[in-house]
């Protein structure tokens, strides 16, 4: 997925978990009990529009995060079958139609879900406004369309910085093919009608090594990455390549994400997902479980 792939120490709360928001880059807050994550803006309360009261949704990120990963378990919270999938495709993009399929995958003999993404190959530099444009003549719901524009300007915002130019003049490689919108649009679209009114996720998992990208082999993490984990808590991974995604580090900004342990909830659903990448001789995948609150 755009030159990207790809789980768990976490912080100690009270009863309710105590945990880190995102209160604006490198910013962070603590927030308590039932609170709503604190969005990359700096409030509260952005972007899923009507939060379903006491819905919770986690993310533990064992081997790290990335935007096929957000996908599969998104699909899988939202209980979206083939036919609901089929629709949602073709609204964002008409070349997206048929594009992706929910399949079960094996890991180390144990069973879990993937976004399988199948796309012609495309090779095009698109600007932010290009990318906004496209959002606002989908067929997603008012508020994703919002939740994915404010996505792909954290990424501009953050290759501004590494590339030392305007976000405007910020034109995408990697993450402005095709697959980045379908999974940063989807994503958002299936978030929002999820409507989670807190959402957590574990400290995410950081490795040494490098990556191939249209500059060339770089570092990771990733130059982009780097500026978006400002203020997020990370930990050591015991292996050597991308775990982070910038798409995936852009989402958990822009969808509000507070970080820390699990929260007190009754589980009602929940997912192990794998992304394309598997490192050897380390838990693989993300958790995704999804309930209601519960004071305990």
């Amino acid at each position: 997925m755009s030159g990207e792939e790809k789980h768990h120490e976490e912080t100690p709360g009270h009863a309710h978990g105590a945990s880190v928001g995102i209160a604006g880059k490198g910013r962070p807050v603590e927030t308590h009990g039932h609170a709503h994550g604190a969005s990359a803006g700096g409030g509260h309360g952005h972007g899923a529009g009507r939060p379903e009261e006491g819905r919770v949704l986690t993310i533990r990120a064992h081997s790290g995060l990335s935007g096929d990963m957000f996908l599969a378990g998104l699909l899988r919270m939202t209980e979206s079958g083939e036919a609901e999938l089929n629709g949602l495709l073709p609204a964002i993009a008409p070349e997206l139609a048929g594009s992706v399929r929910l399949v079960r995958r094996q890991v180390n003999h144990i069973g879990g879900w993937h976004a399988e993404v199948s796309l012609p190959h495309q090779h095009e530099h698109r600007s932010l406004a290009d990318i906004t444009a496209i959002i606002a003549s989908s067929g997603l719901g008012e508020k994703a369309k919002d939740l994915a524009a404010t996505t792909f300007t954290l990424l501009a915002q953050a290759e501004a910085v590494v590339h030392e130019k305007r976000p405007e003049d910020i034109h995408f490689h990697e993450v402005g093919a095709l697959d980045s919108i379908l999974d940063i649009c989807l994503t958002c679209e299936l978030f929002t009608r999820l409507a989670p009114s807190r959402f957590v996720v574990s400290s995410l998992p950081i490795a040494d090594g490098s990556v191939v990208c249209a500059h060339g082999v770089i570092p990771v993490p990733a130059p982009a990455v780097l500026e978006l984990l400002e203020g997020i808590p990370v930990r050591p991974f015991p292996a050597e390549g991308e775990t982070v995604t910038p798409t995936a580090a852009a989402l958990l900004r822009a969808l509000g994400a507070d970080f820390g342990p699990w929260p007190a909830m009754l589980v009602r659903k929940t997912a192990l997902v794998y992304g394309t990448r598997v490192f050897p001789n380390v838990p693989n995948g993300a958790v995704f479980a999804c309930g209601t609150a519960y004071a305990g």
